[in-house]
């Protein structure tokens, strides 16, 4: 992914972007009537063009309450995910398509009205023109109150607990299957035995939220180096930490191209980090596992949630191609991403024998599915999840959780 790409995919998920593009198209399906109206044959027609202005004052009073009425739904959805379940979720509402086109064609048919209402008090159009603003009256009319009606539907679950989790997973989902399919992201797996050279470093603090490893193939095949990266997305950089290890001769050019190719941003990203979800998953039923929420429930869904994380991802199979050969990379392990999901849980679900029981059905069920080759981390996480519990569990729910975790499926 190019920083181009890159700007353009976090722009057009900004609120403002589709916003802006609403208003443009109202601007110009205002001014259209009197461009038209000479290309129009003379209808003798009267379609209520006579009233169009106070129709039109109708709809801006009306799209300005609206609007305002939105926008205070969206922050308190927004202010919610970030008191009940975790604030890494608010990207994801913020990023919302059918929030963000909700408030676009409110607001385009706000402007919309003030230009129509402005252009009338000019004697922009004519009768014919006023007949076509009619009808693009009409039209906007009739798509408000189809937005409107799914705005009011979309209401009913959006900023919800369980609509919060859905969109984690689903994010959760998305990137855990491009790191399945390719865990070094294309590059050659890394050595740590070889990983020499000279240091590039960031010129700011942050977050590595992409690498345009097409950029440093680029870079590497036409100088003859091997380029070692150091920082995946999701790592925290500084002045004194490493982007990568580039060996062979080494420019000031050569620098600042591979540092380019880092994307650095103040806080993490989604798009190439498979272990932000999982993070935030467990952030969701750490909170529901605080003495002050106390609801396991939650926690259990969360739990439910990453057993269908884990089970796509390994299911997904890995692409063996390397289309940038003269890049390595150390990918992220199956055990950093079970400890990211499970280990929070394990620590605040200690004492709910619920949720350990749950907790340990999950993973005997993940390590099933995994194999032997691979269900390592699931069996040492439930083993530590076991003896946490053990040292704040009474007797008999001790062995309630002995017994659950006994019955397991295991191979």
């Amino acid at each position: 992914m190019t920083n181009v790409r890159v700007f353009l995919t976090q722009m057009t998920r900004a609120v403002w972007f589709r916003a802006s593009l609403f208003s443009l198209a109202a601007v110009l399906l205002a001014l259209a009537a009197g461009f038209l109206e000479p290309l129009l044959p003379d209808l003798a027609v009267n379609l209520g063009q006579g009233s169009v202005d106070e129709i039109l004052q109708i709809v801006a009073s009306s799209m300005l309450a609206v609007t305002t009425f939105s926008l205070t739904a969206m922050v308190t959805a927004y202010g919610s995910a970030s008191r009940v379940a975790t604030p890494r979720a608010t990207q994801l509402l913020v990023a919302d398509p059918t929030s963000q086109n909700v408030l676009s064609t409110f607001i385009g048919a706000f402007v919309f009205s003030m230009v129509g209402i402005i252009a009338i008090s000019t004697g922009y159009y004519g009768d014919q023109g006023e007949a076509i603003l009619f009808a693009g009256t009409l039209v906007v009319i009739v798509i408000v109150v189809v937005v409107l009606l799914r705005w009011i539907s979309h209401l009913g679950s959006f900023g919800r607990m369980s609509d919060i989790i859905d969109r984690v997973e689903s994010a959760a989902q998305r990137t855990t299957s491009q790191y399945a399919n390719r865990p070094s992201l294309g590059a050659r797996r890394q050595d740590p035995r070889t990983v020499t050279g000279a240091s590039v470093r960031p010129e700011r603090a942050g977050y590595v939220t992409h690498i345009d490893l097409g950029r440093l193939e680029a870079v590497a095949e036409a100088r003859e180096l091997t380029i070692h990266v150091r920082a995946l997305p999701g790592t925290v950089v500084d002045a004194a930490s490493p982007l990568a290890l580039v060996a062979g001769t080494v420019d000031e050019e050569v620098r600042s191209k591979v540092a380019n190719a880092f994307h650095i941003e103040s806080h993490r990203s989604y798009d190439q980090d498979p272990r932000l979800g999982m993070i935030a998953l467990s952030e969701i039923a750490s909170r529901a596992l605080s003495p002050s929420t106390n609801d396991p429930g939650t926690a259990i869904d969360v739990l439910a949630a990453l057993s269908r994380v884990f089970e796509n991802m390994l299911q997904t199979e890995a692409d063996d191609d390397t289309p940038y050969g003269h890049v390595t990379v150390e990918p992220v392990t199956l055990g950093d991403l079970v400890e990211d999901a499970f280990r929070p849980i394990a620590r605040d679900g200690a004492g709910v024998v619920e949720v350990g029981i749950r907790l340990q059905k999950t993973l005997a069920s993940l390590a099933d599915l995994a194999g032997p080759a691979r269900g390592r981390p699931f069996t040492d996480a439930a083993t530590d999840a076991r003896a946490r519990a053990k040292r704040v569990l009474s007797r008999s729910d001790a062995v309630a959780l002995r017994r659950a975790a006994s019955a397991a499926p295991r191979r």
